[in-house]
């Protein structure tokens, strides 16, 4: 290289040697895929250590312009010209380099495999089509006109249907707020990533349920929070863990699901959410209720939330129509006290100026009227059905290969394959013959069960898909015989 180093400038010599390659390639010293010195030729060059070198070719590397080959040194990237020589963005490098995280990768092809029409799918966590109030919506569109201002709204969230949800929550759950502690997000989902980028800081500790929905967000991780388990049974978490999770690790927020908890199916008793809620006023450690599900008891009868009993403003509840009426309205929303809910307001419209008011005319018109309550009638109903039809596809394909615990509400059944069997060469099976399930260990550190979402299948096809789990499994066993030994 006809280049001399500058050892009396301020940059240091790594970034010199950078800026004349990449100064190099602008002007056409160097074209795609040159093969630069190697690092050990190009030290002894410029009499500097091959650490500067290395440093150099690093930085080049980190913006897309060289690339590391083995066993052929460095080459100048061939990605890095458009049209006309014009220099483009090495988009792989801020694909990979970007702070918010993707889903895993295994869930990725699940979304994708089940756009198949032919594809059973067990997996996505939502209603099926005939269980969304179509009739109910059509009626709401042909005998209310919609005339309402579709400019922004309030950073909430539609006074009125705040009003709504606000008596939705003390009708349905004896939950005692006003309009003002309650902000609209667009499902869960939003509310969630609200929470932990306004409330938290990277490297602060949080506990989440094992297993949990929560496990496979990356949301913890984008955020910089370190997140600790908290081990399940039949009845939920043990609230004491929270305690010594918290002495060791100063606990900044725990995050639940006590009915119905996805992926379990489990309901917390009263005595353990009394627990709960006596723990975090003793430490003053925020709790974050999730509540999809309680709704849908079969029997009707819903679980006292921790948000009912809670005296002290320790608890932030989350829920949404999502699992209720139709994923696709996007209505969630969080009660909390108004002070934080203001915060995430204002986060809220920093994002995205506030939720459309269309859907939340819908939800709100929805909500408020008596076809709402023979709807959520229907919905346990029928979600009883379709649970009965899995449990009994399973003890009739399946028999003792399997255990689980029969749900009282929710949309999901957690289950335990007895025999050793890798879940997700069990999922690529079962795909093949069009059924699609969630590994186990997507929700956490067990490993060998499985989660069937029958809420979003109707009865005929969990039989069928029950009947592809197994024919899958079969397969498994005759390709690998010492899985029975």
């Amino acid at each position: 290289m006809n280049f001399k180093l500058d050892r009396s400038a301020k940059s240091p010599l790594y970034q010199q040697i950078a800026a004349y390659i990449e100064n190099g390639i602008s002007t056409g010293e160097f074209s795609p895929d040159t093969a630069l010195p190697s690092e050990r030729q190009l030290a002894k060059e410029l009499q500097v250590n091959r650490s500067t070198v290395v440093a150099a070719y690093d930085e080049l590397q980190s913006i897309g312009i060289v690339e590391r080959r083995k066993g052929s040194g460095t080459h100048i990237s061939t990605d890095i010209w458009g049209i006309s020589d014009k220099r483009i963005p090495n988009w792989g490098r801020y694909v990979e380099d970007g702070s918010f995280l993707p889903n895993l990768p295994l869930v990725q092809k699940i979304r994708t495999e089940t756009q198949n029409n032919d594809m059973i799918n067990m997996a996505s966590g939502e209603l099926a089509a005939d269980l969304f109030p179509a009739e109910q919506f059509h009626s709401i569109f042909k005998e209310k006109p919609f005339t309402e201002h579709l400019g922004y709204d309030h950073p909430q969230g539609n006074i009125n249907l705040r009003e709504t949800i606000s008596n939705h929550l003390y009708a349905y759950k004896r939950i005692s707020n006003d309009a003002e502690s309650i902000l609209i997000t667009s499902g869960a989902q939003q509310a969630l990533h609200l929470i932990v980028q306004c409330l938290l800081k990277p490297g602060d500790a949080v506990a989440i349920e094992d297993p949990s929905y929560a496990y496979s967000l990356p949301l913890f991780k984008s955020a910089g929070l370190r997140t600790y388990l908290l081990k399940s049974d039949e009845h939920g978490i043990n609230p004491e863990d929270i305690i010594e999770l918290h002495k060791k690790h100063r606990i900044r927020m725990v995050f639940i699901n006590p009915d119905f908890q996805n992926p379990t199916g489990v309901q917390m008793p009263l005595s353990r959410r009394k627990r709960i809620l006596e723990i975090s006023s003793d430490y003053g450690i925020p709790i974050v209720e999730d509540d999809p599900y309680s709704i849908t008891a079969f029997n009707g009868n819903v679980a006292s939330s921790l948000k009912r009993m809670d005296n002290n403003g320790n608890v932030l509840y989350i829920s949404s129509l999502s699992k209720i009426v139709a994923s696709g309205l996007r209505i969630g929303w969080i009660v909390g006290p108004e002070k934080v809910i203001q915060r995430l307001a204002d986060a809220k419209q920093q994002i995205d100026f506030g939720h459309s008011i269309f859907p939340q005319w819908v939800a709100n018109e929805f909500i408020g009227s008596p076809q709402f309550d023979e709807h959520i009638h229907k919905v346990r109903q029928q979600l009883e059905v379709r649970r009965k039809q899995l449990s009994k596809a399973l003890i009739h394909f399946l028999g003792d290969k399997v255990e689980f615990i029969e749900p009282n509400g929710g949309i999901h059944l957690w289950c335990k394959l007895k025999e050793p069997v890798d879940e997700f060469q069990l999922l690529n099976e079962s795909m093949k013959r069009g059924l699609a399930f969630v590994p186990g260990s997507i929700f956490g550190e067990s490993k060998g069960f499985v989660r069937f979402t029958y809420g979003r299948s109707n009865p005929s096809d969990i039989w069928k898909g029950i009947s592809r789990l197994s024919e899958a499994l079969q397969h498994l066993h005759k390709s690998n015989p010492s899985i029975n030994n």
